[in-house]
């Protein structure tokens, strides 16, 4: 099928593009952009006040499958990504059971081409069950196509195995997602240890129990050589940390999320709203505001959604019992928008890094470039479209959103993955 998307605002900062031009997709690919172009027959789509640019990723996504269907599946979850303007996920492991074998790995791929509507790559576990206890079969899942290995959910306490994990890792040219979290000192904690978690008398999570493990971390891919990314940081000191180990040559990268940037401990009240629980916890002000400097400042690789649906009877039990996480997928798009190009704090090249760019970088997924011959893996955005986080926006099968009730601006309107359209007009294709 041909696609012609007309008047565009054309931006891939790979190739230098910024410009209104119009796009061409036939068979999949992307076969020529300029201007006044024309296709004997296929779909037009007129872009003129629209932004086109590579295919977002988000490579933190709880997809749930296998056994937590009932929160999420393959389908609902690539419904939820393509509603969001993503080109593909990366389902992370903390299934039930565990991918953490060759086998789980390619269930999963199976299953995504079967039901998919995006691209999704696998990360498998670091360690059997993620227990932290033996190695999971890391060479059996790289065969199956595993793109990384986590233990996300459960930081890796031992550094011996940690180390381990990393040795290994390594043989494989391979990358390790670290999930920096001292379960020793963290302990029962629930949000961010401090002013907030007094007054609402929670137990308090040290940002400590962060730091300490993104230090040890560092420390062990710099003795390993082994590339690590650190998920969904959430402290200044964490970046801090980051961005002297890149200054030092390094191969680390880091993402954060929407939440972290958007939202910090302040937001918690007497309401206890328990989809403000996430893990980590919403920081302090000063830490939202050094995490949108690390973007800036290019120490920041990737907005990651670290999308984690639940169902409405776990959110509603007590704040200490229920589970950690929020929705993602369908709102971060608009939140950057929003609260970052809208104002002016980032720019739309600077959007396409870290939601395109930097995150493939960050894993050795493959490019994804707005230039003739290229797969056709794009996001069209509609930078005015006004966007209400409420139940009825979710493609999600879980609408537990830190962010219900915003009113927001800008939101993908076409979506198109190997040239084929997942989303159309701002809805889903089936």
């Amino acid at each position: 099928m041909a696609v012609l998307l007309k008047r565009g605002r054309v931006v891939d900062p790979q190739v230098g593009l910024d410009t209104v031009a119009d796009v061409i997709v036939r068979d999949g690919r992307i076969v020529e952009i300029g201007s006044d172009l024309t296709i004997p027959k296929g779909v037009t789509i007129e872009c003129a006040e629209k932004v086109i640019v590579p295919g977002l990723v988000d490579i933190h996504t709880h997809l749930r499958e296998p056994g937590f269907e009932y929160k999420e599946d393959v389908a609902t979850g690539t419904r939820a990504a393509a509603h969001g303007g993503f080109t593909a996920v990366c389902a992370m492991p903390n299934t039930k059971p565990v991918c953490d074998t060759g086998s789980a790995v390619r269930f999963l791929t199976e299953r995504a081409r079967a039901v998919g509507l995006v691209r999704v790559h696998v990360i498998g576990a670091c360690t059997a069950g993620q227990r932290g206890e033996a190695l999971a079969e890391i060479g059996d899942m790289v065969a199956e196509g595993a793109v990384a290995f986590s233990d996300d959910g459960h930081g890796i306490v031992d550094s011996g195995m940690a180390r381990l994990v990393m040795d290994y890792a390594k043989q494989f040219s391979t990358t390790v997602i670290s999930h920096c979290e001292d379960s020793a000192l963290v302990k029962k904690g629930v949000v961010n240890e401090g002013e907030v978690s007094t007054r609402l008398g929670l137990p308090g999570w040290p940002a400590a129990g962060e730091e300490v493990m993104v230090a040890r971390d560092l420390a062990l891919a710099e003795l390993t050589g082994c590339r690590v990314h650190l998920a969904h940081l959430s402290t200044a000191r964490s970046l801090e940390l980051v961005r002297e180990a890149k200054s030092r040559g390094l191969s680390v990268t880091c993402e954060v999320t929407p939440h972290h940037l958007f939202l910090d401990e302040t937001a918690l009240d007497g309401a206890y709203d328990t989809n403000l629980k996430m893990n980590p916890p919403l920081r302090t002000p000063a830490d939202r505001e050094a995490l949108v400097a690390g973007l800036l400042d290019g120490t920041v690789d990737a907005i990651a959604t670290d999308h984690a649906p639940h169902a409405p009877h776990e959110k509603a039990l007590e704040f200490e019992l229920a589970p950690f996480g929020t929705t993602g997928l369908e709102t971060a798009l608009p939140l950057v928008v929003t609260n970052l190009v809208t104002p002016g704090v980032l720019g739309w090249a600077d959007l396409v890094r870290v939601m395109a760019i930097g995150p493939r970088a960050a894993l050795g997924l493959p490019e994804m470039r707005l230039e003739p011959g290229a797969v056709a893996d794009l996001t069209v955005i509609d930078p005015e479209a006004r966007v209400e986080v409420s139940p009825a926006l979710f493609e999600s099968r879980s609408a537990n959103s830190a962010f219900l009730g915003m009113q927001l601006l800008g939101r993908a309107s076409e979506v198109l993955v190997e040239g084929r359209f997942a989303l159309r007009n701002g809805k889903v294709v089936d």
